[in-house]
């Protein structure tokens, strides 16, 4: 007899076939035609459920470029696999041709190059086409949003997330769960939530003060013909990764036997299958799944994966759906029995010069812009290098960025946030003031000036490397490396904590940072309150306009070993 599991590969291999791992019945020859997007959002129907899912979108109501990262280390268990593979090894892994579409998508391999034929990704107008395709084919589908959703550009920041709310309102999202959406504050963030047609789910978010449940756990869809669990599960690192004085009444955490009370919960409710709406990150949810039993579908976000296969634990099947409106997830489910007996799944590349905007999203996008548009399309500079963020260490927007809070803030060293969050630049592209803020808007930008001794300043990388490198995926809290400026250093992935971080040196003059001399420091995005200095857009903005073209130089400041 076959067994679960094995129903399930075989499922994945069917689904490779039919073109379901993504793009699969035209990966070869893209490149050489034109796309349609009929071809985008061809699918066979399957089963009798549809899932579908939006992640990470961090604000962006328009199509943008957006780099994958050169750089994305496993480390321990996640070594080499599934999310962390990148450029030709991620092409070769998944049979993807180089130069074609899915290439230029889903990995940063001649990326300005290829930006330039294929166009910008995403725009939610264009997000609202497919889920509208999908809806008609699949009328008792559902639409899902993973989080980190009312944050990242400057028409967020200046409304307070109100034009995202309203844009996902209209695109007909059914449940979300949570992450930089806190970074608003408790009283934005309930009165938003007091407001939403559908459940802001956060199964580990709890009263600090009294310990108990705060939000809606879950919700149980009735839809064709089966009831469906739908667990939310919010970021679980917030006080750790952001300000906590911002939602002081609030915990969270992964609390994994919670998560596995209420999938018992729903099980003996009857339900048909149990999805988990996850902001943990990848590896997070690859651990808890290992660890929890009865979740059939994991949707997950947080660490901004693109990933066009699913990956299976167990029995369960993980659904990674990138980030900043690239991609769209659709995943058809097979359920009988109360049990998920296979699967076909296409990550939806929403490639914006193809796929027609939706005129009613489109309007409701101009008229949310409208208020600020001057403010928003206004030139500030121009560049001729190639700006991306996203990545383990430096990224070309973070060098500039910390260029920009050393000369405007007159210091020797740098610092600037692993961020995710923030779009691409192409050579050739103007810097407008929208630009700038895509990569700095938050509630917190203010730049500090400080003294740091060489001590601290070690201490500050060692605990930023652990939290990316720690072979525990439940100790991994952080985002990517904390970028600096001024200074250079070695990271040995391989070392424990106290031991990844040496040969700290002065950029320029090449002088050994002494752990008792005091530095210098500015940097921005601290979460310690009553912070003091100028807002980051602010500062980046006068040093653009002081530059007038930017132009960076190759970043050789850090050197990476023990992959």
């Amino acid at each position: 007899m076959i067994t679960r599991r094995e129903f399930l590969q075989a499922s994945l291999a069917a689904s490779a076939i039919v073109g379901a791992s993504g793009f699969g019945t035209w990966s070869r020859l893209a490149a050489q035609q034109a796309l349609t997007q009929d071809q985008l959002l061809q699918f066979d129907d399957f089963g009798n459920l549809t899932l579908i899912h939006i992640t990470d979108l961090h604000a962006q109501l328009k199509p943008v470029w957006f780099r994958e990262p050169e750089w994305n280390i496993g480390v321990g268990a996640a070594k080499g696999v599934p999310p962390h593979v990148v450029g030709r090894a991620f092409l070769d892994m998944f049979g993807i041709a180089p130069g074609s579409p899915e290439a230029y998508a889903l990995t940063h391999e001649d990326f300005a190059a290829l930006g330039r034929a294929y166009g910008k990704m995403g725009g939610l107008d264009r997000v609202a086409t497919v889920v509208k395709s999908i809806r008609a084919a699949r009328p008792d589908s559902i639409l899902l949003d993973g989080g980190d959703t009312w944050h990242g550009s400057m028409t967020s920041l200046l409304t307070r997330g109100q034009d995202m709310v309203n844009a996902m309102n209209l695109l007909g999202v059914q449940a979300m769960t949570s992450h930089w959406e806190w970074t608003l504050g408790t009283e934005r963030v309930k009165e938003i939530v007091e407001t939403l047609p559908f459940p802001f789910l956060g199964a580990n978010i709890f009263d600090a003060e009294w310990d108990e449940p705060a939000f809606e756990p879950y919700k149980i869809f009735e839809t064709a013909g089966l009831r469906v669990a739908v667990i939310g599960q919010a970021f679980p690192y917030m006080p750790i990764a952001n300000p906590k004085w911002m939602f002081p009444e609030y915990s969270f955490g992964i609390r994994e036997e919670r998560m596995q009370e209420l999938v018992d919960e729903v099980r003996a409710d009857g339900v048909d299958l149990v999805v988990c709406l996850s902001h943990n990150g990848f590896d997070v949810d690859r651990k808890m799944v290992s660890r929890v039993t009865g979740i059939d579908v994991i949707l997950t976000g947080h660490t901004h994966d693109a990933v066009p296969e699913p990956v299976i634990i167990g029995d369960t099947i993980l659904i990674a759906s990138g980030s900043n409106g690239k991609f769209v997830s659709r995943l058809d489910l097979d359920v009988r029995d109360g049990r998920m007996m296979g699967f076909r799944h296409k990550l939806i590349p929403i490639f914006a010069d193809v796929i027609t905007p939706d005129p009613e999203m489109s309007a409701l996008i101009d008229a949310e812009r409208a208020p600020f548009k001057a403010q928003l399309e206004e030139q500030i500079g121009s560049t001729e290098s190639l700006l991306y963020r996203r990545g383990n260490f430096q990224g070309t927007w973070d060098d500039l960025i910390c260029n920009a809070v050393r000369s405007e803030r007159d210091a020797q060293i740098a610092l600037s946030p692993g961020v995710r969050w923030g779009p691409s630049l192409l050579p050739g592209d103007a810097i407008t003031r929208e630009d700038i803020h895509n990569v700095t808007s938050m509630t917190y930008g203010q730049v500090y000036r400080s003294e740091m001794t060489g001590e601290m300043l070690k201490t500050i990388l060692e605990d930023v490397a652990d939290n990316i490198f720690n072979t525990d995926p439940y100790y991994q809290q952080g985002g990517d490396m904390v970028r600096v400026g001024g200074m250079g250093f070695a990271c040995d992935v391989s070392q424990p904590i106290g031991n990844r971080i040496s040969e700290m040196t002065l950029s320029g003059t090449g002088e050994a940072i002494d752990a008792a001399k005091s530095y210098t420091v500015a940097g921005w995005a601290s979460v310690n309150e009553g912070t003091e200095g100028p807002q980051i857009w602010d500062v980046v903005e006068a040093h653009v306009r002081k530059l007038g073209t930017v132009r960076l130089d190759p970043n050789t400041s850090v050197r990476v070993t023990g992959i």
